[in-house]
């Protein structure tokens, strides 16, 4: 022993999980609605994401994409998915106002793997579009949009009277629904749509549709060759024919 002199190791990372997790463990959760996330600052944080009371989602966030703006992306990407009711999923959120150099989210998922299955992390949820290449690679099973498909028949509103434009009514089929509709564009400028949609329109849309229903209706008036394919997690239209998509749901051919 040195006079004068005592060595102390503290583990800041290993405290500020335990803190962490203390904070989780004793807060109540709130749904995973616009309201309640409206409600939340928009800093840098963590946050889980539960379902049915069971923790499927561990997520980080920074300054620039906080917890506000994450979590509504969330509450967005949870709606017209079959067998999941936006009811059943609820959140904790925490603000955490210095971060060490630790990957947080990581031992966070390797700490809540033991008590719960955190099914959504490293499953595809809340994945930004995978591109033209990965639409002929099949979803893996008990991946979030295997688990809970795309459900094209929820009805949402549209006041546009006719007749309509064709890009018009993608913008509100985009604008209504929380998942990828990826559209051939221009050979000459990706940009543009596709020189076939110029001066093409509908005569109208009810005013309670659904992504299956206008998709079918935007297909009906493109010439002949034109097809709309249901994938994993987003809606392609494409001027092709094919039957060999993994998931082959083919919605409409013109």
């Amino acid at each position: 022993m040195i006079a004068g002199y005592r060595a102390f190791e503290f583990d800041l990372p290993e405290a500020l999980l335990k803190s962490i997790i203390a904070v989780f463990e004793a807060m109540e959760s709130a749904q995973l609605s616009n309201e309640d996330v409206k409600a939340l600052p928009d800093g840098q944080g963590v946050y889980q994401l539960l379902w049915k009371n069971q923790i499927v989602y561990i997520g980080k966030t920074d300054s620039e994409a906080g917890l506000q703006k994450r979590l509504g992306r969330h509450a967005w990407t949870i709606q017209h998915r079959q067998h999941l009711h936006v009811d059943d999923v609820s959140f904790k959120a925490i603000r955490v106002f210095v971060f060490t150099a630790m990957d947080l989210e990581t031992q966070l998922i390797a700490h809540y793997k033991g008590a719960a299955t955190v099914t959504w992390n490293n499953s595809g949820f809340g994945s930004n579009d995978p591109g033209r290449n990965r639409d002929f690679t099949r979803a893996k099973a008990g991946s979030f949009d295997v688990l809970y498909p795309l459900d094209l028949d929820v009805p949402f509103t549209s006041t546009l009277k006719g007749p309509i434009a064709l890009h018009a009514a993608l913008r509100l089929l985009r604008d209504s629904v929380p998942y990828i509709i990826r559209v051939e564009g221009n050979p000459q400028n990706k940009r543009e749509l596709h020189p076939d949609f110029n001066g093409r329109s509908l005569d109208s849309i009810p005013s309670q549709t659904s992504a299956r229903e206008l998709i079918r209706s935007i297909v009906a008036v493109l010439p002949s060759g034109w097809q709309a394919t249901a994938l994993a997690g987003r809606l392609i239209l494409y001027h092709e024919h094919r039957d060999d998509y993994p998931e082959n749901k083919v919605i409409a051919r013109s």
